[in-house]
């Protein structure tokens, strides 16, 4: 694939590495994990920079990026390990504001640009496995409102955020795309609980529970039972910016699996010298190289129809999920038993690698996705 950046994006990429190379790193994401001020002091240094509004036109208060400016921001992000919510809130949910594009919702994107809001998406359910229209919570109308009623999974950047952007069943069954409604719901609205759940990846999402919250009409997003064509768009793009994500964990496995073996030595000689380990770190590098290819088919396939966006991006899925497995387990071994300690960042990089491939769903789901979107071409 012929893929170059821009002088311009080179620059973005140059840019943001260097900033958390001196702002955010191993020591640093520790103290990010465990203190919230410093958490609010890392979001707040990445709005500074502009990277809210990265992936976004002028027009809607951006610096004019897209697809491949938010590709190299995640692939970054994902080298450096950084704990914010970065693409579930500014890719997950300015995406999906932007595909409303209704007045209401284009001011919600606006604050989150400027940083004066931070949305999180409660949409996934404990019952919903890869099911992306899987929707049971309901919202009733009642006289100039709307009452809420259901329980959230795993909703990712919920603990920090200003609001919720909570999907709901406003007509229709439980797994029809069409019914599907989003509200906008303030985080300290009465009936709404978040019970925080630290992950794998040491990151923390929050389970929602919705008990009756009373919203009024203007919190209505969109139009009514209309939600899922932009559900589906921004998950597109979520899922090609965690592929990006992918990438970068992957490329830094191996890079650091490659110093360790230049330092670590046995029987007099460094570990790089053995023929053995030199054939399994070739066989690393092949699946990182993989693994950015399926990021940039990803990423460049976002605005292409319907059909070849969901292929290209189950096709990348597949491929990340191996990569990331492959490049994982054998950094871990290689690494020995320091591989499994919380001294080095190899483990940290190898949870965050699970973590990844859970949220971009199973492999075995992606695999049968892109049979279904090959045949239905055919």
């Amino acid at each position: 694939m012929d893929f170059e950046l821009t002088e311009e994006q080179s620059i973005l990429k140059d840019t943001l590495r260097r900033y958390l190379l001196d702002q955010h790193d191993f020591e640093a994401r520790g103290h990010t994990l465990r203190d919230p001020v410093c958490a609010r002091a890392l979001w707040d240094g990445l709005a500074e920079m502009g990277l809210t509004g990265a992936p976004f036109a002028e027009e809607l208060g951006g610096f004019g990026g897209g697809p491949v400016e938010a590709m190299i921001v995640q692939e970054v992000l994902g080298e450096a390990l950084v704990c914010a919510p970065w693409s579930e809130t500014v890719i997950l949910c300015g995406r999906l504001l932007e595909a409303i594009a209704t007045p209401a919702s284009l001011q919600l994107l606006a604050d989150l640009v400027s940083g004066q809001a931070r949305p999180a998406l409660a949409h996934w359910e404990p019952q919903a496995r890869n099911g992306l229209h899987h929707v049971a919570t309901t919202a009733t109308a009642e006289s100039q409102s709307w009452r809420l009623h259901g329980d959230k999974a795993l909703a990712i950047g919920a603990q920090d955020a200003s609001h919720l952007l909570v999907t709901a069943r406003t007509s229709g069954a439980v797994r029809d795309a069409a019914g599907i409604s989003l509200f906008c719901v303030p985080i300290d609205a009465p009936g709404l609980d978040l019970a925080p759940v630290r992950m794998i990846d040491e990151r923390t999402a929050c389970d929602v529970t919705l008990a009756g919250v009373l919203v009024p009409n203007t919190s209505l997003l969109g139009a009514r039972d209309a939600a899922a064509p932009a559900l589906e768009q921004a998950d597109g793009d979520l899922r090609a910016g965690l592929l990006a994500q992918g990438a970068g964990i992957a490329r830094r496995m191996y890079e650091d699996t490659v110093e360790y073996t230049r330092q670590r030595h046995q029987f007099g000689q460094p570990l790089a010298r053995f023929q053995a380990l030199q054939h399994r770190i070739v066989d690393m590098l092949m699946q990182v190289e993989m693994a950015q290819s399926a990021s940039h088919l990803a990423t460049l396939s976002l605005t292409a129809p319907p059909a070849e966006r969901r292929a290209a991006i189950e096709a990348a899925t597949i491929v990340t999920h191996e990569a990331l497995r492959f490049v994982g387990e054998n950094a871990v071994q290689l690494h020995g038993a320091m591989g499994l300690t919380d001294e080095l960042a190899v483990s940290h990089y190898f949870r965050r690698a699970t973590a990844l491939i859970q949220q971009l769903g199973s492999h075995d789901h992606a695999v049968s996705a892109y049979a279904r979107t090959l045949k239905a071409a055919a």
